[in-house]
């Protein structure tokens, strides 16, 4: 499409100004060059491009060239993009990789630099970024921020790596993004006082109140797993100019749906004023990042959409730079074959190996809960099968293994609950944030074979039931972690594998979010890495078996 002058007309939705108007938008290289009000009257709606405000492009397991093809269709001109999932996998080559691809679309990928590789020094990562690497970052101009600081303990305790990477941002006038899960009140004042700027963690709308008032702005999340908009979507009327909208984490059959868009729509049904949804959707991320993002202003850079109206909020085109990017539905944007990079040692596992024994006490076990990556503990009677701790299938208490992925190391097992496979098993080498492969299921041999046909195929998801007779892969070959296909075929394998699970008995909604997410240490308070049990309260690790 040309990106020569032309002329648009429709009700032009300008937020800052709070007003709603019928005008010509004429553009011209890329850029708006003058807004004419006009006598007729339009029956769509024109305002600023979305822009998901935090959001993992590798948790899409699309490469950032096709996470933009989806999400233009759904009027999202930008994203605020952190590359520390690849980064744990690759370190600083992962970040380049993503930056290379990304620069392939017109798409506005803002990334930041990985603030925490590894996240802990309690995991196996593939990589690990120095605080001169972290410099080196921010002293590319493609780099717009650090990354999420989930180090929080460490900057509460004034480790000197945390530090110094934040004091790096500070010196480049670059914002330092945060990670603090359940933080309030004075911690949470102490751990923004040291240079943090938002926070997309909260579970409760007290904890944002806490960090608001300590300064800091709340990015309001709706991914696959992690689902916090119902207890914080209030906030858009109650402090308009301190909040954002971001996904975090977003697979791809929900993005083949709806990204920000969604969420502007809920939050007006809601009763928020729709100048307010959208100063969060649509300016404050611009603002906060610096982002070269047009707001559809006179001499802005051309990226704005059409929508049908500011209740259903349908996109019906999107233009970035002044180019037609998404039409009723699908992207005009060229599809790029991606480069295949990875780092990979298929350690495969026996049965045998995830025998537990016996032994006194209460067993420990992680309870998953649906959209929350908290994790609260159980403590239970475990059973006991000839000396050997097995999977409680009829009480949903089921065995849960990670394994090292980059070398070879024996399995680290536990248990958790609430998955509600009744049989078969699911695996992942997509397990936040060292990206280690994850698995759970009722039984030993098909858990193990499930961990195998991930190490296969040197990363995936992977859904095995003997008792079926069945064996799915979704492959990702792209550091383990990313598909080389569209969003829709992604999207298909993808319903495959998750209904297949949800046959097999579990009721989460997105168990395959759920799992990745079982192996994120600095998320309270039970979780599974390559190397144990971990309790993420007391931050050390803890025994599977515990005295009453």
């Amino acid at each position: 499409m040309s990106v020569g002058s032309r002329s648009i007309i429709g009700n032009l939705v300008d937020i800052a100004a709070r007003r709603i108007y019928a005008a010509e938008v004429a553009l011209a290289q890329g850029h708006v060059v003058a807004i004419r009000p006009v006598d007729e009257k339009p029956s769509t709606f024109l305002l600023p491009g979305f822009i998901d405000s935090h959001v993992h492009v590798e948790s899409s397991m699309l490469v950032p060239s096709e996470f933009a093809r989806a999400a233009v269709v759904h009027g999202t001109v930008a994203s605020v993009s952190d590359p520390h999932e690849i980064g744990n996998v690759l370190g600083v080559a992962g970040v380049h990789y993503m930056l290379k691809n990304a620069a392939q679309s017109p798409f506005k990928f803002c990334f930041g630099a990985p603030s925490c590789v590894p996240a802990t020094p309690f995991e196996s990562a593939g990589a690990t970024i120095t605080v001169e690497e972290v410099e080196q970052l921010l002293d590319d101009s493609r780099i717009h921020y650090l990354s999420e600081m989930m180090n929080f303990p460490g900057v509460l305790n004034g480790e000197k790596a945390c530090l110094a990477k934040i004091e790096a941002a500070r010196q480049r006038g670059k914002p330092v993004d945060g990670h603090a899960p359940g933080l309030r009140g004075a911690e949470a004042a102490r751990y923004i006082a040291a240079g943090i700027s938002t926070d997309h963690e909260c579970f409760t709308k007290d904890e944002a109140l806490d960090k608001l008032a300590a300064g800091c702005k709340i990015a309001i999340r709706e991914g696959s797993a992690a689902r916090n908009f119902e207890a914080l979507y209030t906030l858009l009327g109650e402090f308009p100019q301190q909040t954002m909208l971001c996904s975090d984490d977003k697979h791809p059959d929900e993005l083949l749906v709806g990204h920000i868009n969604l969420l502007v729509r809920r939050a007006v049904e809601k009763g928020i004023n729709v100048f307010d949804a959208l100063q969060a959707a649509c300016l404050n991320p611009i603002e906060h990042y610096g982002l070269e993002v047009g707001q559809l202003r006179v001499g802005d850079p051309a990226d704005f959409i059409e929508v049908n109206s500011l209740d259903e909020f349908q996109v019906l085109r999107t233009w970035i730079d002044g180019e037609l990017v998404a039409e009723r539905g699908a992207t005009t944007i060229p599809r790029v074959e991606p480069t295949v990079v990875n780092q990979f040692a298929a350690n495969k596992i026996k049965p045998s190996q995830l025998t537990v024994k016996a032994a006194s006490g209460a067993l420990q076990v992680i309870e998953a809960l649906d959209g929350q990556l908290i994790t609260p503990r159980i403590s239970t009677e475990p059973k006991v099968i000839e000396g050997n701790l097995v999977s409680d299938v009829g009480n949903d208490i089921l065995k849960i293994t990670v394994i090292n992925r980059y070398q070879a190391a024996p399995p680290a097992i536990a248990f958790i609950k609430n998955f509600g496979l009744k049989r078969g098993a699911m695996a992942s080498s997509v397990a936040h944030d060292s990206h280690n492969v994850i698995a759970v299921g009722g039984n030993d041999d098909d858990l193990a074979a499930a961990v195998n046909v991930v190490m296969d195929a040197h990363g995936g998801l992977s859904a095995v039931c003997r008792a079926d007779d069945l064996e799915l892969l979704l492959p990702l070959p792209v550091a383990g972690l990313m598909a080389t296909g569209t969003c829709a075929e992604v999207a298909a394998a993808y319903q495959e594998l998750d209904t297949a699970v949800k046959t097999w008995g579990s009721q989460l909604r997105a168990p395959y979010m759920t799992l990745s997410f079982m192996a994120l240490l600095v998320i309270p308070n039970l979780k599974l890495s390559d190397l144990g049990l971990f309790d993420g309260g007391k931050f050390e690790f803890t025994s599977l078996l515990q005295d009453v």
